[in-house]
C-alpha cells in the first residue's frame, strides 16, 4: 500500500507512539546528571540495606569495638575514640540521615501541595491568608529558627523523629508557593474549563485533571525538600544539637571535631562521614536539577 492510498487511520496505526517507560529511559539516558545522581543514590541505598542485614547495628554505638583503630581488615572503616565500629556507624548513620530527609521532605512537600492547591484553586480570602503567611515567614532565616528550637530542647528529648519535625517546621513554604503558581496557571487552561462545563466536581478536577500534570513539579519539589532536610539535619548535628547518642553523619563529624581527630592523627574518623554527606547531597542536587529540567520545558534539553 502506497502512502497516497493510506488513510489517516492506517497511518496512525503504522506509527506507534513510544511508551512512557521508553520516554523515561530515553530522558535519563540523555540527562547524564540525573543518571549519575540516581546511580549514586542506588549505591548508597544498597550500602545501607545490605549493611543493615549483615552488620550488627549495636556496633555503631560506644564501647562496642577497640578504640581509635585505623582502617584494617578487621575494621574496614576504623573505629573512633568512643569505641564505635565506623563501618556500622556509617551504615546506621546513613539510614538515619536518609530517614530524616525523607520524613521531613515528605511532610513539607505534602503540606505545601495541599496548601498550594487550596490557595490557588479556591482563591479569595483563603488564598490571601495562605499567601500572606508565606510572605511573612519566607524572609525569616530558617536556620536561625531551627537552631533556636533545637537548642531549647532537653538533649534527652531529641530523637531522630524529633529532629525530622524540627527540620520540617517551615519546609512547606517553598512547595506551597511553587504549587500555587502552577495551579493558578493550570486552572485557566482549556481542559479545566471543559471539565467544569461537563459537570466534573472540584475534587475531580483537582485529582484527575490538574494533579497528574503537576507530578513532575511535585517530584522536583520533594527531592529539593529532601536535600534541604538532609543538609539541615547535618548542620544541626555538627553544631551538637542533634540526638548525640545516635550515629548520624553530622554527629560523627561533631564528635570527631570535639576530640581533635585531625590533630591526633585519626583522619579516617571525620573524613568518612564527610565524604558520605558529599555523595548524598551531590546526588540529590543532580536528581533535583534533572527533575526540574523535566518539569520545566523552558530549560529542557533537546535531542
Amino acid at each position: 500500500m502506497t502512502l497516497a492510498n493510506m488513510t489517516p487511520t492506517s497511518v496512525a496505526g503504522t506509527i506507534s507512539r513510544p511508551s512512557r517507560r521508553t520516554l523515561t529511559l530515553r530522558y535519563i539516558r540523555r540527562n547524564k546528571g540525573l543518571a549519575i545522581g540516581l546511580a549514586i543514590l542506588v549505591v548508597l541505598a544498597l550500602f545501607t540495606i545490605i549493611g543493615l542485614l549483615v552488620i550488627d547495628p549495636k556496633k555503631a554505638y560506644p564501647l562496642s569495638a577497640a578504640l581509635k583503630q585505623p582502617p584494617s581488615l578487621k575494621y574496614p572503616f576504623g573505629t573512633d575514640f568512643f569505641g564505635r565500629d565506623l563501618l556500622a556507624a556509617m551504615v546506621v548513620g546513613t539510614w538515619q540521615t536518609a530517614f530524616i530527609g525523607v520524613l521531613a521532605g515528605g511532610i513539607g512537600t505534602l503540606v505545601g501541595v495541599v496548601l498550594g492547591f487550596i490557595a490557588a484553586y479556591f482563591g479569595g480570602w483563603i488564598d490571601a491568608g495562605i499567601r500572606t503567611i508565606c510572605q511573612i515567614l519566607t524572609p525569616i532565616p530558617v536556620l536561625l529558627i531551627q537552631v533556636v528550637v533545637a537548642g531549647s530542647l532537653d538533649k534527652r528529648d531529641v530523637t531522630i523523629v524529633t529532629m525530622a519535625m524540627i527540620v520540617a517546621m517551615l519546609a512547606w513554604m517553598g512547595p506551597t508557593l511553587v504549587i500555587r503558581a502552577q495551579v493558578l496557571t493550570m486552572k485557566e487552561r482549556q481542559f479545566v474549563a471543559v471539565a467544569k462545563l461537563s459537570g466534573v466536581s472540584d475534587m475531580g478536577i483537582i485529582f484527575k485533571e490538574i494533579l497528574p500534570n503537576l507530578l513532575p513539579f511535585i517530584a522536583a519539589a520533594f527531592v529539593g525538600q529532601v536535600f534541604g532536610a538532609v543538609f539541615a539535619s547535618f548542620y544541626l548535628a555538627v553544631l551538637g544539637l542533634g540526638p548525640l547518642r545516635e550515629p548520624l553523619l553530622g554527629n560523627i563529624i561533631w564528635a570527631a571535631q570535639s576530640q581533635g581527630a585531625f590533630f591526633n592523627g585519626w583522619w579516617w574518623w571525620p573524613l568518612e562521614p564527610a565524604f558520605a554527606m558529599i555523595l548524598i547531597l551531590g546526588a540529590l542536587a543532580l536528581v533535583n536539577m534533572g527533575l526540574d529540567e523535566l518539569a520545566n520545558p523552558r530549560v529542557r534539553k533537546t535531542e
